[in-house]
């Protein structure tokens, strides 16, 4: 048998049917569901953290923040190494059961630094979530249809985000926050399992055709490979600069609606959890679906589309934080919620499609690096910071002004999505895998 029949073969027996692909991309949107929820809780949490443990805002931003950023990321590059050579089920599982039940033990916490390290607890395990999965679906889905898939798979993030408003603000309503830590955590252990029975591994390649037959590139060769393509360096600072933003707002927006519109925690959670929820998976699964849609002839369309968002985004939120009336903070902020999500799934699926085949986890975790370092490690924690500095002057109102500040770092971020597209489409034909399949920038 040849090559060309042998890997025919693979392929035929390796194959998995639409239904299948379906149901592996729904398990993994699940699993990003209980990442985000076990993450977010906190922010509904910092207002009666904070009155039980006598926390300074900075001291909450550190626990929302760096204390928890530093090790996801840096925890994140060994761990999407060994899934580049290893099973990425096997990895994803093994992770969803370590950060939930370090999400439970942070409800027994009994100080500041008791929560730091159940925090930090939760950041290693989910280090493990995102790149290997970004890599699963990379071969689950071909690259026309890749950005729908990871737009799909973002829906996460809202769903997530909404469960954890919701969950937030009425078991602290009915209970505590140590409760809220404990009920969200532990279903976490059961879906592990879940996964690790029901998901298959896929052949590396196989959305594209390519078999993936070399060894994995040691990490220099690969940070090399990645850092010599400018718009790879202008997209991952670019989804860090307005993650700074958009991990700064939606951290502490609860907080701010208790301070300056005196609303309750319940009635936050449950407004946040419908808008995070259904407005920003909206504006999740739309940023992926326009852009397959209009980006196969122009894949800067990828990169266009998430900056014109964001330039959109920026006055509606600051009049969201400016507005003297609740209602009017709550519906200026519909529009910037739509539109923050828009990035996630163009930016994913460039990133993979320049990656080579042995490295889509590490340029996932690479990309995860610089968003969540520089977005959810001092985006939350520098607004701490600036509210505690304005405080003398502004009293309760200084948080109002620091969301202000973090809602402008959108212009920034908007810039490097402009100068990504200036080399986007020789950084993507350039990839060696990609070449020996037929696929260019201008068509999949």
């Amino acid at each position: 048998m040849d090559s060309a029949t042998g890997l025919s073969a693979s392929r035929a027996s390796a194959s998995f049917s639409p239904g299948y692909r379906q149901y592996v991309l729904g398990i993994l949107v699940v699993v990003y569901v209980f990442n985000l929820i076990d993450r977010q809780i906190l922010s509904m949490l910092l207002e009666p953290i904070k009155q039980e443990l006598q926390l300074s805002d900075t001291q909450l931003g550190m626990l929302s923040g760096i204390a928890f950023a530093v090790f996801y990321t840096t925890f994140g590059i060994p761990i999407a190494r060994y899934a580049d050579r290893s099973s990425r089920v096997r990895v994803i599982s093994w992770s969803l059961a370590a950060w939930s039940l370090m999400t439970a033990i942070c409800g027994l916490a009994q100080n500041f630094w008791q929560l730091m390290l159940g925090r930090i607890g939760v950041a290693i395990g989910e280090a493990g979530a995102s790149p290997p999965s970004h890599s699963l679906i990379s071969d689950y889905f071909a690259p026309a249809n890749r950005a729908t898939a990871l737009g799909i798979y973002s829906l996460g993030a809202p769903i997530g985000v909404m469960i954890g408003f919701l969950a937030g603000g009425w078991l602290v309503h009915f209970f505590d926050w140590r409760t809220a830590f404990i009920v969200v955590g532990l279903p976490g252990v059961l879906m592990a399992v879940i996964v690790s029975r029901t998901v298959k591994e896929p052949p590396r390649g196989l959305s594209e055709g390519v078999q993936s037959v070399q060894e994995q590139a040691p990490l220099k060769e690969a940070f090399l490979y990645f850092w010599s393509r400018p718009s790879f360096r202008h997209l991952t600072l670019a989804a860090g600069l307005h993650a700074f933003a958009s991990y700064g707002l939606l951290t502490w927006l609860p907080a701010f609606l208790v301070r300056s519109h005196q609303m309750g925690a319940a009635e936050i959670g449950t407004y946040l959890a419908m808008v995070s929820g259904i407005v920003g998976g909206i504006g999740t699964f739309a940023g992926g679906y326009i852009c397959d849609r209009f980006g196969q002839n122009d894949r800067r369309m990828y990169v266009w589309i998430p900056a014109l968002s964001l330039i959109i985004f920026i006055p509606l939120a600051i009049l969201s934080l400016l507005s003297d009336t609740k209602e009017g903070a709550l519906y200026f902020y519909l529009i910037p919620a739509l539109l923050s999500p828009i990035y996630l799934g163009p930016t994913f699926s460039v990133v993979q499609g320049m990656a080579q085949l042995r490295m889509r986890a590490i340029a996932a975790a690479g990309l995860l690096f610089v968003l969540n370092l520089i977005g959810m490690g001092l985006g939350p924690m520098l607004v701490g910071v600036l509210s505690d500095f304005l405080k003398p002057q502004l009293g309760a109102e200084a948080l109002r002004y620091a969301l202000i500040v973090a809602v402008t770092i959108n212009l920034w971020s908007a810039l490097h999505y402009y100068l990504a597209a200036k080399t986007l489409r020789q950084d993507y034909d350039s990839n060696p895998d990609l070449q020996k399949a037929g696929i260019g920038v201008n068509g999949d």
